[in-house]
């Protein structure tokens, strides 16, 4: 997130502004930072619009699977998960992008699977309106279906390399999709063999009903965002039950909620850290976005009054339903005002944000996994780069000493970070199973969180 995941970290007297977002070198030691504190991956998140007034903060991305195929080159073992849109891509052209990056990183590919709830990404496509909720996830689970079939559509045994006979592979051994949908037609292979994790790490960061759906049926980590303990817990819980009601081993499926930390040699330095940042946001810009995500005009949002109790209904929102209720549900519960909902939100956006020291930042970790409201974390570091060295250097050497982390890499694909077997092909003539194109966890139990 360029200069961090705050809004307002660009106003930093530390923080260089200037394109920090297409400046590879940037980007490539971040991921190396990461790197260093063994964690299992880094996230770009990513849509096909310039979503934000320029005006806000520093803008401009580069287009992510490039940007992963580029970080590959200076890495070797940190997984590299990138988001791609199913409402604005065609299946065959995206499932040979990642699954190019899963053969040049080694099998340390993941794809965020998203359905883009934006009206400004629709009228670049050549749209009016935006589709509807119900009919992007319908698009995205057949589009799921389609690049599992191309990324099957190679058994892992195609090559032979008999050189007397000169017959380099096994025709039998392609298995072209032949798919007819309702969205798709895609009748070839795949150009692209059966790459070292079968196919890329397959996520999901969608926390409606029919996100939690399609994450249920097909995704292997989930991203969401959550701001207590209990919320945190029964989403958990209900993502793993709807992943039973879809035949799947629930430990299969890895809870990863976000959290953004500001970390401090003590905690009043950490607490100043933070209302640093939240004295930089520009209200005025806070206040149009916090207005365009709530359906309504920004003069309906007073600063320093409670949301109105007029907001529009969940089901009149056709997109971002879940930030729109978690959002809605966080100023209600706290009763707080437009000015302090606009505080909550420049640092996470919906997420959790925590400051404190290391041992605290740990503590709060601790919590959520020892209750089982999550399997992991998305570490969103409110300043970069310095939140991240932050917490490598300070918040991961206190998880290992706890035995909550890793000290070293023990696999060299995202799949080993995460405790996921490889998936079976459906032809697997060695007696493998196929498990419905989803991986299960090689043990019941982890070893860790996951970062």
């Amino acid at each position: 997130m360029s200069t961090g995941h705050h809004e307002a970290s660009w106003r930093l007297p530390e923080s260089d502004p200037s394109y920090r977002s297409t400046d590879i070198a940037y980007l490539q030691r971040l991921a190396q930072t990461a790197e260093r504190g063994h964690l299992d991956s880094i996230f770009f998140a990513d849509g096909p619009a310039l979503f934000r007034d320029v005006g806000r903060r520093p803008s401009g991305t580069l287009e992510p699977t490039v940007v992963l195929a580029a970080i590959a080159a200076v890495t070797s073992r940190i997984g590299l998960i990138a988001t791609a849109s199913t409402t604005y891509n065609d299946p065959y052209n995206l499932a040979r992008r990642f699954a190019s990056v899963d053969h040049i990183s080694g099998g340390r590919a993941g794809w965020n699977i998203v359905t883009t709830a934006h009206l400004e990404a629709a009228r670049n496509f050549g749209r009016d309106d935006l589709p509807s909720h119900r009919s992007r996830y319908e698009r995205a689970a057949e589009f799921i279906d389609v690049a599992l079939k191309l990324w099957d559509s190679w058994e892992d045994d195609v090559e032979i390399g008999d050189k007397e006979a000169g017959v380099w592979g096994d025709p039998a051994r392609i298995h072209p999709p032949e798919h007819v949908g309702e969205h798709f037609r895609v009748a070839g292979a795949l150009t692209t063999p059966r790459s070292p994790q079968a196919y890329p790490l397959l996520v999901q960061a969608g926390s409606s009903d029919d996100g939690k759906d399609l994450a249920a049926r097909y995704a292997e980590a989930v991203f969401t965002a959550q701001q207590t303990l209990d919320d945190a817990l029964a989403f958990a819980t209900d993502l793993k039950r709807r992943a039973v009601e879809w035949g799947r081993d629930p430990a299969g499926l890895l809870v990863l909620p976000g959290i953004v930390p500001v970390i401090g040699a003590t905690e009043a330095e950490a607490r100043a850290k933070e209302e640093e940042l939240d004295r930089l946001i520009r209200p005025e810009y806070a206040r149009a976005q916090l207005a365009k995500t709530l359906r309504v005009d920004p003069d309906d949002l007073p600063l320093d009054r409670e949301l109105p109790a007029d907001l529009p209904s969940e089901d009149e929102i056709e997109g971002a339903k879940s930030r729109y209720t978690l959002i809605v549900e966080l100023a209600r519960r706290e009763r707080l005002t437009v000015r302090q909902l606009i505080g909550r939100l420049g640092g996470g956006r919906g997420h959790r944000t925590f400051s404190g020291t290391a041992e605290q930042v740990a503590d709060a970790i601790q919590e959520w996994w020892d209750a089982g409201a999550a399997d992991g974390f998305n570490i969103m570091p409110a300043v970069l780069p310095s939140g991240l060295e932050d917490f490598v250097d300070q918040v991961v050497p206190v998880l290992v000493d706890r035995g909550l982390f890793r000290r070293e890499y023990t696999g060299t694909t995202l799949r080993d970070h995460y405790g996921l077997a490889r998936p079976a092909h459906p032809h697997d003539r060695t007696g493998g199973r196929d498990i419905g194109r989803v991986a299960t966890t090689t043990s019941t139990t982890h070893q860790g969180a996951h970062a």
